[in-house]
């Protein structure tokens, strides 16, 4: 956490690890044409460019629910630009009277750059967006109180988002059905998707293979009543008030589909001891 100190060296509280001073003039005080729209103008250009330069140190892996950017992505092709508007209107049909229209702009354009740079398939990004942008906006509904259906969220955490959490959020999902919702994230996804465990889990009737890695964010770790973590150690958020369970599971990164299954096993196993845990009947 960076706090920011202004000319009137606000005091911030004793948790504060790191400090930084910032002398931006108050337009409303000091220097020539005070009060003026030139001022107020200047002053806020600065504080843009120093926000700018200061956020690459304060974002958490993932991001989180305090990105305000807005801003549509650059670059982007005329397809991908209609795809993302269209997106944008099935996210304001879905969360009318919910969020205004800039909350789901903010969150679909922050969801596009959290893949933007990393992604294989860039045909693919406007929806890929989509999906993570709405399961951002249900899992901050359900933080602020606009969402309560009542069901049990899992988050299921790992370090790629690539393989068991993906293998554990298909059977969570595949047994629970409409009785749960699973989520699943890491905290340095791998877009290859792991080939092996995607085999393993199709031997057992759950297809995991349009599913897609993806970040771990503040909004889904707080809507969620239990986060599973999976070798992230102490790379996995945690956050008051939140039940945690870490299973001790072998990674399944390149090991061969004879490897992963005792891994699958294992995982499939520990999620239909979860249900029981939880009072959910397993539907298979």
């Amino acid at each position: 956490m960076v706090a920011v100190c202004d000319n009137a060296h606000e005091q911030l509280g004793p948790r504060v690890p790191d400090r930084l001073h910032w002398s931006v003039p108050d337009p409303t005080r000091t220097g020539t044409g005070t009060g003026t729209d030139d001022a107020f103008a200047d002053a806020l250009s600065d504080l843009a460019d120093r926000v700018d330069r200061l956020a690459p140190a304060v974002r958490p892996p993932g991001g989180s629910v305090t990105e305000t950017a807005s801003t549509p992505p650059r670059n982007l092709s005329i397809d991908q630009q209609l795809a993302l508007r269209t997106a944008a209107t099935h996210l304001s049909r879905e969360f009318d009277g919910v969020f205004g229209q800039e909350t789901i702009e903010r969150f679909l354009h922050t969801s596009y750059d959290q893949f933007a740079g990393r992604s294989t398939v860039p045909n693919f990004l406007p929806l890929i967006a989509e999906r993570f942008a709405r399961q951002r906006l249900r899992a901050l509904a359900k933080v602020e109180g606009h969402h309560t259906d009542g069901k049990p969220v899992l988050l299921f955490l790992c370090v790629h988002n690539a393989g068991r959490s993906q293998m554990a959020m298909g059977f969570f999902q595949r047994l629970a059905g409409d009785n749960a919702v699973a989520w699943s994230g890491g905290f340095e996804p791998d877009f290859e998707f792991n080939p092996s465990a995607i085999a393993a889990m199709s031997e057992r009737g759950v297809d995991i293979s349009r599913e897609f890695a993806r970040p771990w964010t503040d909004e889904v770790v707080r809507a969620a009543d239990v986060v599973v973590s999976m070798g992230c150690g102490d790379a996995c958020p945690v956050f008051p008030g939140k039940r945690y369970l870490d299973w001790t599971l072998d990674d399944p990164a390149g090991k061969a589909v004879d490897d992963v299954r005792p891994i699958r096993d294992d995982i499939e196993r520990r999620v239909r001891g979860l249900l029981d845990d939880l009072g959910v009947p397993a539907q298979h």
